[in-house]
């Protein structure tokens, strides 16, 4: 069948591009998913199809078993958008069923991220700084130091980090302003006075150096005219830099990457509750608004649990069954 002009291929065409458009306007970039859709909107097409009541559980087997995923996460990725779109259509009064009939892949194993310690962040910090200039990657040292302190102090995604504008950065009021995040929304991120201090030096020496001040639309962390620096190059520099640490990888944990430093913070702020004797069932919601998560569910994915954490929990409980305890005691 020939590719039609707007891009789609079979009867589906026009109601996936309706779905994404209606996921889109609910702030949802919804890349990913659009890119699987279009996967089965070209096996469709290749078959012998030509309305949505011919699409059948066996259809849509079919075309799960010619997109072979050696991972169980990579699998259900795919599934679950095919899941999400025709549980839509059945919403909408298209179908009255839906067609997608198979299970998720149970995963039997998940990367165990590492965690960095204040020591070891330090560690980190001061080996970034020690990095020397490139004819064309200037306050490289300086550079690196303020990008992974961010990642680490306040829990940034990498990319947040990357495309952050002179614009966003407030240090009057200490705040920072993520836009264009991983589900399409902006919020404000407050930092503290040491953070203050590390971005109004940072900012000052680059003004310094580049003779003026920065523009509003100026990438903070650039070395060139074209633009912020790649998240990707930052992820780099991160792996050359990790041997020279000395860290010591637990059994069982992954090899240091740097949306680790991001695992971190989140491990880290949950631990400083436990110490302070705050609930952190009851404040998660707080840092998964402080994340940029879209529930906290999400933020539960980085909360791994820690001797640290365990300990923690372990004594609370001890202290809150005590009186019971006593009571239940002859």
């Amino acid at each position: 069948m020939r590719r039609r002009r707007d891009g789609w291929q079979s009867p589906l065409g026009c109601w996936i591009e309706q779905f994404v458009t209606y996921k889109r306007a609910l702030g949802r970039r919804y890349k990913s998913e659009e890119k699987s859709l279009r996967l089965f909107d070209g096996f469709v097409a290749t078959c012998p199809t030509n309305s949505l009541k011919e699409i059948t559980p066996e259809l849509v087997d079919q075309f799960l078993a010619s997109r072979p995923r050696g991972r169980p996460r990579s699998y259900n990725v795919l599934l679950g958008a095919l899941r999400v779109f025709f549980a839509w259509l059945v919403t909408q009064g298209v179908l009255a069923h839906s067609p997608v009939r198979a299970k998720p892949r149970r995963v039997t194993s998940q990367r165990i991220p590492y965690l960095f310690d204040a020591d070891q962040a330090r560690r980190l910090l001061e080996v970034a700084a020690d990095l020397r200039d490139r004819s064309r990657a200037p306050l490289r040292g300086a550079t690196y130091r303020t990008i992974f302190a961010l990642l680490y102090a306040l829990g940034l995604r990498v990319g947040e980090v990357a495309r952050l504008r002179r614009g966003d950065v407030d240090l009057d009021r200490q705040i920072l302003i993520i836009r264009d995040t991983k589900f399409g929304k902006s919020r404000l991120v407050p930092f503290g006075p040491r953070v203050a201090l590390l971005l109004r030096q940072y900012v000052d020496l680059r003004e310094h150096r580049g003779g003026g001040p920065l523009a509003t639309d100026a990438p903070i962390f650039s070395f060139t005219r074209r633009g912020h620096v790649h998240p990707g190059t930052i992820s780099q520099t991160f792996h050359q830099l990790v041997p020279r640490l000395g860290l010591t990888v637990p059994p069982g944990v992954a090899m240091p990457r740097v949306h680790d430093l991001r695992h971190s913070f989140a491990v880290g702020t949950l631990l400083r509750w436990y110490r302070a004797g705050l609930d952190p069932a009851g404040r998660l919601f707080h840092l998964a608004t402080f994340l940029g998560h879209v529930s906290p569910s999400s933020t539960a994915v980085y909360l791994t649990i820690t001797t640290a954490l365990l300990d923690e929990a372990g004594d609370r409980f001890a202290r809150l069954a005590a009186p019971t305890i006593r009571e239940a005691t002859p």
